[in-house]
């Protein structure tokens, strides 16, 4: 017989877990940045120490990925960030411009809350604790029911690495008791100043919906597109290795693969040589009514699993070895669930006329689902990748490089992130990959560079000085006001 009700324990958790961040924060706001980055680096450390232990934990209680991929997801999101991270200034003043009189000074949004996926359960709660800390913040972490535990062993470690640096612990802290009703009210708390959502659409949407600022991200189904002059067998390797890496997970993998029809024997051979197994009619059936659930979201039965698993599951008999399951799609949206992002070692097969055709099915298929999210191009034609580049909806494109790690900035020069902005296109508040600068406002100091009277002077000098044409009579009217404008950009 259940003595307590579940809900309202998670709700005063809440409460109390805000109100004590609430305080840590207001004390760590006053630290210099020099304290800030030994604790941001204790962090990492610990991150690194503690890699291989919590990605075994991670993926027995979620059954998602592959062990040893989640021990470098694990390195990346703390070393790996730490790294990209430590120079930045994010405390006190972080700029002066003494020739205009302008002093820009950081000042962190105070409490976070950062919303947890099952499908890279560890490897986030470091990433945002490091880059919610960096920017002098507190952070409040609300699990995924399904890999509770590996978070809170994750928050455990972290908050013993902050305790080491000579921080308060409280400034990062969980959820123990993950309910709906918990999240909404972490969410909807009126001391909680920002709210970091990674996971399902469902679950961002009630984020940007809840009243606090927030910044989510879309679903991922990037193409990659293998162009005629790439160097095929190593476009195939990278987005095979990218799109079995830790199953998929990261939805910055490849959810498809396209190219010309006069590539297709080459693409499809290698394809194949590589482990990829192209499904037969029949079998393209059996599989899709795996993908999504009767209310077209993701099945969370093949999410972070192996190719022989899915195909089990599906009833498809495959050759041992194979790494990618393949079907030959033509159509997108409702009716064509290739189409649509699959966070497993599944891939659909476009082909077009050529690249231009190409770009339009891409530009179509991202608009379905993926708005603003991640593209890859394998090609050597530069006119191509800028060709692409300047039309796909997407905010990263990922060149020669697999789209996973790239996306994630791994393999690629971009922030390393596991939040990866989509912009207005994709429903999210930013484009970029998030960072300790998206968890702080500016503040400006001004001097005054110009008098009132000076100002005065020259908009009345504008306004009376005349052009021959208005001497004659002939008044240039659009040619004046471009003049008076050009005249008050240069104040």
């Amino acid at each position: 017989m259940q003595l307590y009700d579940e809900d309202l324990l998670s709700v005063q958790e809440v409460r109390e877990l805000v109100a004590t961040a609430k305080k840590a924060q207001e004390a760590y706001q006053r630290m210099s940045q020099d304290q800030v980055d030994a604790i941001i680096k204790s962090i990492a450390e610990a991150g690194v120490r503690n890699a291989r232990r919590l990605a075994k934990m991670a993926h027995e209680e979620t059954g998602f990925g592959v062990e040893n991929d989640k021990v470098i997801k694990n390195v990346f999101g703390s070393r790996g960030v730490y790294e990209s991270i430590k120079d930045m200034k994010t405390i006190g003043i972080v700029d002066f411009d003494e020739a205009n009189k302008l002093v820009k000074i950081a000042v962190p949004v105070g409490v976070v809350a950062g919303l947890i996926p099952s499908t890279n359960p560890t490897s986030t709660v470091f990433y945002k604790a490091e880059i919610a800390l960096k920017s002098g913040n507190a952070i409040i972490f609300s699990p995924h029911p399904n890999a509770k535990n590996c978070i809170m062993e994750t928050v455990k470690v972290i908050k013993e690495a902050i305790a080491e640096a000579g921080g308060d612990e409280n400034l990062v802290n969980v959820i123990t008791i993950p309910t709906l009703q918990a999240t909404s009210n972490l969410m909807q708390h009126p001391d909680v100043a920002m709210i970091l959502a990674t996971g399902g659409s469902a679950m961002v949407r009630a984020a940007y919906s809840s009243g606090t600022p927030a910044i989510g991200v879309g679903p991922g189904n990037g193409p990659a597109y293998i162009e005629k002059t790439a160097d095929v067998p190593t476009a195939v390797k990278m987005i095979f290795d990218s799109k079995t890496f830790d199953n998929g997970t990261i939805c910055a993998s490849e959810q498809s693969v396209v190219c010309d029809y006069d590539m297709v024997d080459c693409v499809k051979a290698e394809m194949e040589k590589q482990g990829a197994y192209f499904l037969n009619d029949e079998e393209i059936t059996k599989l899709s009514k795996f993908i999504l659930r009767a209310n077209g979201t993701m099945n969370p039965a093949i999410v972070g699993k192996s190719a022989q698993v899915i195909a089990n599951l599906a009833g498809i008999k495959i050759p041992e070895g194979i790494r990618v399951l393949v079907a030959k799609e033509t159509g997108i949206g409702k009716g064509h669930p290739y189409s649509n992002e699959k966070l497993c070692p599944i891939l659909a097969f476009y082909t077009a006329e050529d690249y231009k055709a190409v770009c339009e099915l891409c530009e179509e298929i991202l608009r379905h689902q993926g708005a603003g999210h991640t593209f890859a191009i394998h090609s050597q034609d530069q006119k191509v990748i800028e060709y692409f580049a300047m039309r796909i909806p997407a905010s990263r494109i990922v060149v020669n490089s697999p789209s996973a790690l790239g996306g994630i900035g791994a393999t690629t020069k971009l922030l390393p992130s596991l939040t990866l902005g989509c912009g207005a296109i994709g429903g999210s508040a930013t484009s970029e990959n998030v960072g300790p600068m998206h968890l702080l406002n500016i503040k400006y100091v001004a001097w005054g560079i110009k008098d009132m009277d000076i100002i005065r002077k020259e908009v009345n000098q504008t306004i009376d000085q005349k052009c021959e044409c208005c001497q004659t009579g002939d008044v240039d009217v659009d040619a004046l006001v471009a003049e008076i404008v050009k005249r008050l950009k240069a104040l």
